[in-house]
């Protein structure tokens, strides 16, 4: 695929928004108490918007977690289904907060797309969303879907929960889904790599600061160095395919670099896109920008093969 050489004027725009008005708030953010609270409706509130006629919406639960299923006109679990984790930090974001980029990934793949709606930090740190995407997959599984059929996906912090799955599976040998889709993810919990990129570029959308205080509230005094949850250095041996798309803007851009690293050292098909002038997880403002509809339909693409 050709990526564009420069951002659109949509994209631009996104970016100049984002540096002036959202990058200050999040600066800010303690992520606890009423100001957590007001963020969690906040990103829900993207879930409001009437879905198109023929889409068909239904809520489950596998395990003790709930979700939701979206399903674009047209789509059939006989193409395979997509487990998406969502972002928000651990800590907010919502099956309803992803619900119109569940609906683009389900039309462009032609698969229902499952949103569990995981235990968020503060009130149930680590590891309940970890073991909430475990149990999911493994219910999946028991529910006669191959693994062979499932895409795994997730942004942000979902990406982490994404590859702490994929070590989870590897560690219990248990099957590999068909392909991996990483969206701009937060993969090093110290955010080391973050502070040290956003010196050099800062971020318009993310600052490592609230990356920092949403660790704290997911892992408290846990160790990041612990297997489980230091995925960058985690062996990809036996992984399967993975994309990763991430924007040349954002902070976490060096995360996805060495994740992309570890996968080519296992030597796994990976590939690593990056999108210049884009934001921290541009492909859910597919609404707003040409960029994010091309990522989706790349990532369709990419896990027809």
């Amino acid at each position: 695929m050709d990526m564009p050489v420069t951002a659109s004027a949509q994209s631009v725009r996104l970016e100049r928004f984002f540096a002036t008005r959202v990058r200050s708030a999040a600066d800010r953010s303690p992520m606890r108490g009423i100001q957590l609270r007001a963020l969690r409706q906040f990103a829900d509130s993207a879930g409001l918007q009437r879905l198109p006629r023929g889409t068909r919406t239904w809520t489950a639960q596998y395990g003790h977690v709930r979700g939701a299923w979206v399903q674009a006109k047209g789509a059939g679990v006989s193409n395979g289904i997509v487990l998406h984790l969502h972002g928000g930090g651990f800590t907010f974001g919502s099956p309803r907060s992803h619900r119109s980029f569940a609906l683009v990934m389900s039309r462009r793949t032609g698969r229902p797309v499952f949103l569990p709606s995981y235990r968020r930090a503060p009130e149930h740190p680590y590891p309940a969303a970890a073991d909430d995407c475990l149990i999911v997959y493994r219910r999946l599984l028991d529910r006669g879907i191959p693994a062979h059929r499932i895409v795994l996906s997730g942004d942000s912090a979902g990406g982490h929960l994404a590859a702490c799955l994929l070590g989870d599976l590897k560690r219990q040998r248990l099957p590999m889904p068909s392909h991996a889709v990483f969206l701009s993810p937060w993969l090093d919990l110290s955010a080391e790599l973050a502070t040290a990129r956003d010196v050099v570029r800062r971020d318009p959308f993310v600052p490592p600061e609230a990356l920092k205080r949403c660790r704290r509230a997911y892992l408290g005094d846990r160790d990041v160095r612990a297997e489980r949850l230091a995925v960058l250095k985690s062996d990809k041996t036996g992984w399967p395919p993975t994309l990763i798309q991430a924007g040349d803007t954002e902070c976490l851009l060096d995360d996805a670099r060495q994740f992309a690293e570890s996968f080519r050292a296992a030597e796994i098909r990976c590939e690593l896109q990056e999108w210049p002038g884009q934001v921290h997880a541009f492909p859910l403002f597919s609404n707003l920008v040409p960029e994010g509809r091309q990522a989706i339909r790349y990532i369709a693409d990419f896990v027809s093969v």
